[in-house]
């Protein structure tokens, strides 16, 4: 003990402490974040991969900031989303166009904005939000319900030279003509639309709620009176999965399956075609786990515990195995796939299974 520290002389002796081995980063994944952040509007900056990190000061932080909300953002290219109602068809329709530009936009180290403006329902905002676009030189996509709307936004753009491109109007007239009536040109919540609040919304709150009660696994009494069953190891998505499908209407319920545990005997009692096994590459998983453990604090031995290579490994036979005994059971790899995507799947089979009108599986529904 050092009298004048007041506390004890380190140990020169004492071992090291042992670091825990650092995953690889996927080239594809780093890609898919760089589109990401270019097409939100953040600069990225190229510098060497060896490169030693330094902390940074809090002034060289605010610097980054302010940099990232001001000029770099202005200097991307912008895409104006104007709507009457929620912005819901008009923010999907662009960010599908844009997933076809991801690599383009990695590449080139242009970045897109995109803004959306909701409830639009006054000529006299909707001209506002046009002037400022063409004062930013953007580009604008409006979903417009009222005819009369429709067409200022179209005469505004022309005027001022906006780029603009009229998602709703095209689909509106094309249903009239086949359906030979005109629309009510009402907009979302206008008195004399037809009320949201009918049989389809709540049957669709009913499936919500079914499936919170019946997520991992609880309630196994219960799986029969879902439409849709998810099975699978855990880490596989099945809860954002579900509550995903739940909110078009179906009740889904979801099962993980652990070594050792035994599935309820309920499950092998269901429809098969309700049944749909999830699997996911090893190497992944493995990745996703170590991520999650990381997340929740979990320390070394822990995470070695939840994802190791062997327990990954069997864990991924077991569930195979179960999966081969049941070969009415749909398998589904969702290795580097979006829930949307997923989802799209279990929902063509679901309907392919149970519809046989067409020669081809869709997913048929009636207005």
């Amino acid at each position: 003990m050092d009298s004048r520290q007041g506390h004890p002389e380190p140990d020169s002796e004492s071992p090291p402490v042992p670091r825990s081995p650092k995953l690889k980063a996927s080239s594809k994944l780093n890609r898919w974040s760089m589109a990401r952040a270019l097409r939100s509007g953040v600069k990225i900056i190229d510098r060497p991969i060896n490169a030693p990190h330094r902390q940074a000061t809090t002034e060289e932080a605010d610097r980054k900031t302010s940099a990232i909300d001001g000029d770099d953002v202005a200097a991307g290219k912008s895409i104006y989303l104007v709507s009457d109602g929620t912005g819901w068809t008009a923010e999907h329709s662009v960010n599908a166009a844009l997933g076809q530009f991801e690599d383009r936009l990695v590449n080139r180290g242009c970045s897109v904005n995109t803004h959306l403006f909701s409830w639009v329902e006054d000529e006299e905002k909707l001209l506002e939000i046009i002037n400022q676009a063409a004062k930013q030189k953007a580009m604008c996509f409006y979903t417009l319900a009222n005819p009369s709307m429709s067409k200022s936004a179209k005469e505004a753009c022309d005027q001022l030279g906006v780029l603009s491109v009229d998602i709703l109007g095209p689909i509106i007239e094309g249903i009239a003509s086949h359906l030979g009536v005109s629309p009510s040109g009402l907009t979302r919540g206008a008195p004399g639309r037809v009320k949201t609040l009918n049989d389809a919304y709540f049957k669709r709150i009913e499936a919500i709620e079914f499936t919170i009660k019946q997520d991992d696994g609880t309630l196994p009494e219960n799986l029969g009176k879902a439409d849709i069953i998810l099975v699978g190891v855990s880490r596989t998505g099945k809860t954002p999965l579900s509550t995903y499908i739940a909110q078009k209407g179906y009740k889904v319920a979801n099962v993980p399956f652990v070594m050792g545990v035994e599935p309820p005997k309920t499950l092998f009692e269901v429809e098969p075609r309700k049944v749909f096994a999830l699997t996911i590459q090893l190497v992944v998983l493995q990745a996703i786990r170590r991520t999650r453990a990381k997340t929740l604090g979990v320390d070394t031995e822990g995470e070695n515990r939840y994802s190791g290579f062997d327990l990954v490994r069997k864990e991924l036979d077991f569930a195979s195995k179960i999966y081969a005994k049941n070969p009415g059971w749909a398998v589904i790899d969702v290795t580097n796939k979006a829930i949307e995507e997923t989802a799209a799947v279990i929902l063509r089979l679901y309907h392919d299974s149970s519809d046989s009108s067409t020669s081809v599986p869709c997913i048929s529904k009636r207005f």
